[in-house]
């Protein structure tokens, strides 16, 4: 028996994807789901890069407000703890993960889900998809870090575009805005996905974590802060056996077998 009820988690050959499994849902993200992301994200083993996508038709149609009692969610008290405690925890691991990760996204990305979405490194879309910001139709504002990524990620006019008016915003303009990496088709998605993990999982792991903390970092600081951070960060990085392996590999012409240590 699966560990897991709302999601699933595989991981081999060194990539690890998490699947949102509540198809008949949409894959919305009850506080039960939330923590399992939680959960796996302290499982993923040897992987050196992880797929985010959902099963079905949809990504994530957001908060599940159907489950459960109401006060879990709902209500500004039952809101709160509910950010604080499920899907704020969630969120930030994801952000503070070591391996790159890739959005793999299937079709509506809502509410949180826009924001799991939106929180990989590279996000692939399919041309179905769309990304929607809707609280402010039903009185509420963005959470899951959304104001925090979407002003960097598209800058504020645009970020408060999507919060204030609550419209869709398709893969092909999220593209055009510079906030996902691709749009492809549906039956391509995960073929592209599964390519670009593979792509990645090859590469340097220790020097693509720090990569991912001093972007994330360089979004708050000063210049000469970002100098400093980008020091430590190679101090970690030249210390690997990935460094050691590229420099041999440079010097002896060859190409570089990259192990993530």
């Amino acid at each position: 028996m699966s560990e897991f009820e709302t999601i699933t988690l595989d991981v081999s050959d060194e990539i690890a994807t998490i699947t949102l499994n509540v198809p008949e849902k949409m894959n919305a993200c009850g506080l039960p789901m939330a923590d399992e992301i939680n959960h796996a994200l302290d499982k993923l083993g040897g992987a050196r890069a992880l797929i985010f996508t959902g099963a079905g038709r949809g990504f994530c149609s957001g908060a599940d407000l159907s489950g459960g009692r109401a006060s879990d969610i709902s209500g500004g008290q039952g809101s709160y703890k509910s950010l604080m405690n499920h899907y704020n925890p969630m969120l930030v691991k994801l952000h503070r993960l070591d391996i790159p990760t890739i959005g793999a996204i299937n079709g509506p990305a809502a509410g949180v889900g826009c924001s799991i979405a939106l929180a990989n490194d590279f996000v692939i879309a399919s041309d179905k998809a769309y990304f929607l910001q809707a609280f402010v139709n039903i009185g509420l504002v963005p959470d899951g870090g959304a104001s925090w990524m979407l002003s960097r990620l598209v800058g504020k006019a645009r970020a408060t575009e999507l919060m204030m008016l609550g419209e869709k915003l398709t893969a092909e303009k999220a593209y055009e805005w510079g906030a996902i990496h691709k749009v492809v088709d549906p039956d391509s998605l995960m073929r592209e996905a599964q390519e670009l993990a593979r792509r990645l999982a090859a590469m340097p792991t220790v020097a693509l974590g720090q990569m991912r903390r001093n972007l994330a970092e360089a979004m708050e600081c000063d210049f000469a802060t970002a100098l400093i951070r980008e020091a430590e960060g190679q101090r970690v990085a030249g210390d690997s056996e990935d460094a050691r392996e590229g420099a041999m590999a440079f010097l002896q012409k060859r190409k570089p077998e990259f192990k993530g240590r």
